[in-house]
């Protein structure tokens, strides 16, 4: 048994080094690996296939509203970034530049895309004419770079995987529609298959994205009280429009320009699952997104009979649910540790006792709660435990962001609870800018967003005291 702990020991605790235990976990559950290249991550096989079901998931939603995949230039030229002053300022620091082709200096730069609004802005102005063009519903998957100065798996990396929507709308109000639309996309999808709540709100227009009318934003809260954005939903209105000439000849003939959207989501939603449901045995993944969903492990399968039964017993559950057999000839508590440590949401415990009485022992990975399943019916059985974990998992996320949401209505109190509590901070702004900027050099907090579910705490101003605007979800964030 020696043996078997140790596969648990080598991950940190999350009470004494949250940060620790994270790297301990991705790289213990093999979801990435580090490349020889600084702040670029390898996405092993574990990781990918997590990736690959939000994918899936996330791309049929997509669809549903009426979604067309394309895929645009790995590079963007130097002329066309700089169209969108706003948008090309707001990336300046981030963007990595080929200079050369070959042994020969280009005779203009290159950007490496950062994010790509400026070649579906191109795009956009050499296929819409008419109204009759509109709306344009575009999404590619691909990965970005970005020039980060500290990198962390799946948080924050110089390249990484994501989708970016882009859409172009004939009237100001389909625009709004369609940022909204997409917001509610990302907040079902990680509330429905993550098993992660959202706090839906507006970000403050020093938050906002480079170069957008209004930026709108998912944040989940982490098991460490820090927050994290998990999508983002922006309505461009004419900006890009005006600034790359993207015009449509309406109904009455006349000249009109187009209103945009962007949305995206990233491989950083990983991190998320990772912070919201793992624990100290390692990753927990929710069943609905989970690569592996059972993982049936044979006791005494030297005994006669044992894997054969194993094997009939996973080919039974393929039917409805993604199963693998552990026929490795490790100890079964390594393979119990194993299991957990990668985050399967059942296991299903079965040796020659257990075939006699023509049963299995399931157990939970979030609760390691067993039951003892008749073969008879194990595959309904194994479905009810499946949901029922899923909502449980979201029961807890909730039940762990509302503990750790405080209502602040004075500096004492806002600051009392950074100092000594964690989670979100939820009090009256004044919606001023050099306010805001005062309140993260005072505390690192940060505004996370104006919630579209507004409260009136206060008439004034948490932290210089003038008539209060709005509500706003304050908090520490990766």
């Amino acid at each position: 048994m020696a043996n078997d702990k140790k596969l648990v020991e080598a991950i940190t605790s999350m009470e004494e080094d949250f940060a620790q235990w994270y790297t301990d976990v991705v790289k213990k559950a093999e979801l990435v690996d580090y490349s020889s290249v600084r702040g670029c991550m390898i996405l092993r096989p574990a990781g990918y296939a997590i990736w690959e079901n939000i994918q899936k998931e996330l791309d049929r939603r997509f669809k549903e509203t009426g979604v067309e995949n394309v895929y645009m230039p790995l590079f963007i030229p130097e002329s066309l970034l700089q169209k969108e002053k706003d948008h090309v300022e707001g990336f300046a620091p981030e963007v990595a530049w080929v200079t050369h082709g070959g042994l020969e200096e280009l005779p203009e730069r290159l950007c490496v895309r950062p994010t790509s609004e400026t070649l579906f802005c191109d795009l956009y102005s050499n296929i819409v004419q008419s109204y009759r063009d509109l709306p344009k519903l575009y999404n590619q998957w691909c990965s970005v770079v970005r020039w980060e100065k500290t990198t962390r798996p799946f948080l924050r990396s110089m390249e990484f995987l994501w989708q970016e929507g882009h859409t172009a709308h004939a009237t100001a109000e389909e625009a709004e529609e369609r940022t909204i639309q997409m917001l509610n996309v990302y907040a079902d999808f990680c509330e429905e298959v993550l098993a992660i709540p959202m706090i839906k709100g507006r970000k403050t227009d020093k938050e906002k994205f480079a170069g957008a009318h209004a930026t709108y934003t998912i944040e989940a809260l982490m098991h460490d009280g820090k927050a994290l954005q998990s999508g983002t939903s922006h309505n461009f209105g004419d900006g890009f429009a005006h600034a790359f000439d993207i015009q449509y000849t309406d109904e009455n003939n006349k000249l009109q320009y187009v209103h945009q959207t962007s949305w995206g989501m990233s491989t950083r939603i990983i991190g998320a699952i990772i912070m919201v449901h793992g624990d100290d045995s390692g990753l927990v993944l929710p069943p609905r997104i989970a690569p592996t969903q059972i993982m049936v492990i044979p006791v005494n399968q030297r005994k006669e009979g044992v894997l054969d039964r194993a094997y009939a017993l996973r080919d039974e559950l393929s039917s409805r649910f993604s199963v693998k057999v552990d026929d490795s000839n490790k100890s079964p508590g390594w393979k119990f540790s194993e299991q957990e440590m990668r985050g399967i949401p059942v296991r299903i415990e079965i040796g020659p006792k257990d075939i006699e009485a023509n049963q299995a022992v399931v157990v939970r990975r979030d609760n390691r709660e067993k039951t003892i399943v008749s073969l008879d019916n194990i595959t309904e059985a194994v479905a009810a435990i499946l949901e029922q974990m899923q909502a449980d998992m979201l029961a807890r996320a909730i039940a762990h962001r509302d503990e750790n949401t405080h209502e602040v209505r004075t500096w004492d109190a806002f600051t009392d609870v950074l100092t000594r509590k964690q989670g979100f901070i939820k009090a009256m702004w004044c919606g001023e800018r050099a306010c805001e900027e005062a309140i993260k050099e005072e505390t690192g907090a940060t505004t996370r967003c104006m919630p579209f579910e507004q409260e009136k705490l206060s008439d004034v101003c948490v932290h210089c005291g003038k008539p209060a605007k709005v509500m706003v979800y304050f908090g520490k964030a990766y």
